[in-house]
């Protein structure tokens, strides 16, 4: 029971901190490019998904702040990989193939951003706040 909880908690975290990242790719497209923007906003909603997955999600791990979120980055590194590559094939090459123009980009990377749920969960879960030792 304690599993589900924890992944059901790890969802709704994991959830605000998507709309984060893409809120903040929305933000920096007004600037970069769209592939950029992806890589730029993925930092940001990984810190806020780093803080409130160390508070709500899992328990503490032993190591320190800093240990853990190179840790949490290390697994997010796997997941910016998914992200990037699902929303710009959307966005590039999936959507302009079918004519579909509506929110495109934004669809895209919402998309791209829900696809590593289950990879970053067992990576966080079994690395990034493994307890130590």
């Amino acid at each position: 029971m304690k599993l589900r909880r924890e992944f059901v908690v790890f969802l709704l975290v994991g959830g605000f901190a998507a709309g984060v990242n893409v809120l903040s790719r929305i933000i920096f497209n007004l600037s970069f490019s769209y592939d950029v923007s992806v890589v730029l906003a993925y930092p940001v909603g990984m810190t806020v998904a780093y803080v409130l997955n160390r508070i709500y999600v899992f328990e503490t791990s032993g190591r320190g702040v800093a240990g853990e979120y190179v840790r949490f980055g290390l697994v997010n590194v796997v997941a910016l990989i998914q992200v990037w590559l699902v929303s710009v094939g959307l966005a590039h090459h999936l959507f302009p193939a079918i004519g579909f123009t509506w929110f495109a980009d934004t669809i895209a990377h919402g998309i791209g951003v829900a696809v590593p749920i289950f990879t970053s969960y067992f990576g966080h879960k079994h690395f990034s706040f493994a307890r130590r030792g």
